[in-house]
């Protein structure tokens, strides 16, 4: 038998794989997905079978992406949908340029610190009203449908409309978030009569309907955004917020807006990678990439405890920064320029030890934990590319669903610090600090990869090992996704939060081995061993050769890569 040599992958998930595949990566999780002219990777596979439909009937990769994010707040209502948040990248084709949107919303206009003094609460409570602000998901679709769409919003909503009133069979990832939602769900009546039928979560394989979301979509088809925030469906979210203690009033939803934004760039080994600016942490991805461009990773070997300390100690030092300085920048002056410098990228590594880890770490002067969220990708037939992500914060948000509406409303606003002096304070009609980022990479002025990793502050951490899996080590689009993660627990916080004792926790999934970890101790660093929480990764990649689309899915979600 001829001898071949394989990438390293197939040593390290033989270990736990009981398969062999003939060709290819041989313990790869699946098959990268190609296409000739349209693919959606999304984190379930009827969300992007109905985006791939969108692309067959002429629509966009904008339409497709709100067919499919449709489809994901019926299918999967823990992660996200209607009553979140959304944020986007967008390559336009034709103009060759690349677009930001920033979807997110604000606080009421009448909440305010004194609130929270009032009652003696020193942090926003994650679940009820008090976490609430104006969902933007909406705003956001027909941001992107009326810039680069060409399909009406009731073609985009039939096929979630169709799933919610005739049920879907739940998958086994989103069936096990589900029940862990459980006792929460139950303290607020609406949500357990939307999402417990029977009193109960549905279990893996089991039909839900929600007919209650599939009425309140064909409002939004019919009647567009302006449902949603002036009309019956705000009048009905104020109504019940006046009624459980909540803050919204009218002017809360007729004065929101979404605003397109330039995103920001680093270059990395010869690649753009791209990110939108704050209020979200996207910039702590550059931040990450140019401590680490200076080393040479490759020599050190993928997952080695020399790579994975250095990833570490990047982390702590730019998490320090985004818990100092990320913020509205409507209300702060976050120090973009200086944050993003090769130059402030240089004064930092030098706090990094390559032998130990770093038990305190204040923020620099540039000047000189789950989170339930989906993310989704697709490439059209005419170059277009959509990096979307959206999510109502924490599963099924502040697990509250305003009357009978069939959504729960997120609870963003639980990432407001009460700091006073602090740049993310709470103050009326402020974006919070947010998590949620969508990612694109370019080469050579074209689109190469967008990509994305649900899962709170393990977004950027995701993303960095993510490019440096292809950029530095050569894996496809799928093997980049498939391989083990790590993920630095307990920096300080945009909420005020300090940095957890002895510089936090290092959590490593089976496919770190026990050499690696017993080396990274031996540098001080805590390791721990926990049941998910690595994050869930979609990607396409163009290859700048053929111009095929690569798609991969993460096997640590139940989704799907879709192409034709």
């Amino acid at each position: 038998m001829m001898e071949v040599s394989l990438p390293y992958v197939a040593s390290e998930l033989a270990r736990a794989a009981g398969y062999d595949r003939p060709h290819g990566v041989p313990h790869q999780s699946r098959s990268v997905v190609m296409a000739r002219e349209g693919l959606v990777a999304t984190s379930h596979p009827l969300a992007a079978q109905a985006g791939v439909d969108v692309l067959r009937q002429g629509g966009t990769a904008a339409d497709a992406a709100i067919a499919a994010n449709a489809v994901l707040g019926v299918v999967e209502p823990m992660s996200c949908g209607i009553g979140g948040d959304l944020f986007a990248i967008y390559w336009d084709a034709k103009e060759k340029k690349l677009y930001g949107l920033n979807a997110s919303g604000r606080s009421p206009i009448e909440l305010n610190t004194s609130v929270f003094q009032e009652r003696k609460l020193k942090e926003i409570p994650i679940d009820g009203p008090l976490s609430w602000t104006v969902p933007g998901c909406v705003d956001g679709w027909e941001m992107l449908r009326t810039r680069f769409g060409t399909l009406p919003m009731a073609d985009l909503l039939a096929p979630a409309i169709g799933y919610a009133e005739n049920g879907f069979a739940v998958t086994e990832i989103i069936a096990g978030s589900w029940e862990g939602a459980t006792d929460s769900l139950k303290k607020w009546p609406d949500s357990a009569d939307t999402f417990l039928p029977g009193g109960k979560a549905p279990t893996a394989g089991e039909l839900f309907t929600n007919p209650r979301l599939a009425e309140t979509y064909r409002q939004i088809a019919q009647g567009g955004r302006d449902t949603f925030y002036e009309g019956v469906i705000a009048e009905k979210i104020v109504a019940f917020s006046k009624d459980v203690g909540g803050f919204f009033s009218m002017r809360d939803f007729i004065e929101h807006e979404s605003n397109w934004i330039e995103p920001v760039s680093t270059s990395y080994r010869g690649y753009n990678v791209w990110q939108l600016p704050p209020n979200g942490q996207g910039i702590a991805v550059l931040q990450m990439l140019n401590l680490l461009e200076a080393y040479d990773l490759k020599k050190m070997g993928h997952n080695s405890a020399d790579y994975l300390h250095l990833l570490i100690e990047a982390k702590k030092l730019v998490f320090a920064d985004r818990a100092r300085f990320y913020a509205d920048p409507a209300f702060a002056d976050v120090p973009l320029e200086g944050l993003l410098s090769k130059e402030y990228a240089n004064q930092q590594r030098k706090r990094i030890d390559p032998n130990k880890a770093a038990v305190t770490v204040p923020a620099g002067d540039p000047k000189l934990q789950n989170g339930d969220t989906i993310y989704l990708t697709v490439v059209d037939r005419f170059g277009n590319c959509c990096s979307l992500i959206q999510s109502t914060y924490h599963g099924f948000g502040s697990k509250v669903t305003p009357a009978d509406l069939g959504f729960t409303l997120q609870n963003r606003g639980a990432l407001f610090a009460l700091d006073g002096e602090h740049p993310n304070r709470l103050e009326p009609r402020k974006r919070p600090f947010h998590t949620i980022i969508p990612a694109m990479v370019t080469k050579d002025g074209q689109p190469w990869l967008s990509f994305g990793v649900m899962g709170g502050d393990m977004q950027p951490q995701g993303q960095v090992q993510v490019l440096i899996n292809m950029i530095d080590f050569g894996m496809n689009v799928q093997q980049a996704g498939d391989a083990a993660r790590v993920r630095h627990l307990g920096s300080q916080t945009p909420t005020g939060r300090e940095m957890e004792p002895d510089g936090g926790r290092v959590a490593v999934e089976s496919g770190i081995g026990p050499d690696v970890v017993k080396a990274l101790e031996q540098r001080g660093h805590k390791v721990v061993r926990l049941p998910g929480g690595f994050g869930g990764y979609q990607g396409i990649m163009i290859d700048p050769r053929t111009g095929t689309r690569q798609g991969g899915s993460d096997p640590r979600k139940d989704g799907a890569a879709v192409g034709y």
